[in-house]
């Protein structure tokens, strides 16, 4: 390259296309209201997996089922007890 056509040509930069953001993924997800989605394994199977809110969701109704059968517990020992 001679020095005028390095002083004055194009320098064309090759870019890099961005790979998507898992987060901007999964986002579009809880707006399409999926619970889960699902990946490929190195070894070539694909996982289900569940979205965190899914799980803080079924967290949530877990604790408040055990709070139920707490109360209902404490019910009935009061009723034999009597």
């Amino acid at each position: 390259m001679s020095y005028l056509s390095s002083m004055y040509a194009r320098k064309v930069h090759k870019t890099q296309t961005p790979d998507k953001n898992p987060n901007r993924v999964l986002g579009g997800l809880k707006g399409h209201g999926a619970d889960h989605y699902s990946m490929l394994g190195e070894d070539g199977t694909e996982k289900q997996v569940p979205t965190r809110a899914y799980v803080q969701g079924l967290e949530e109704k877990l604790r408040k089922l055990e709070t139920m059968v707490q109360e209902q517990g404490k019910k009935i020992r009061k009723l034999t007890n009597d």
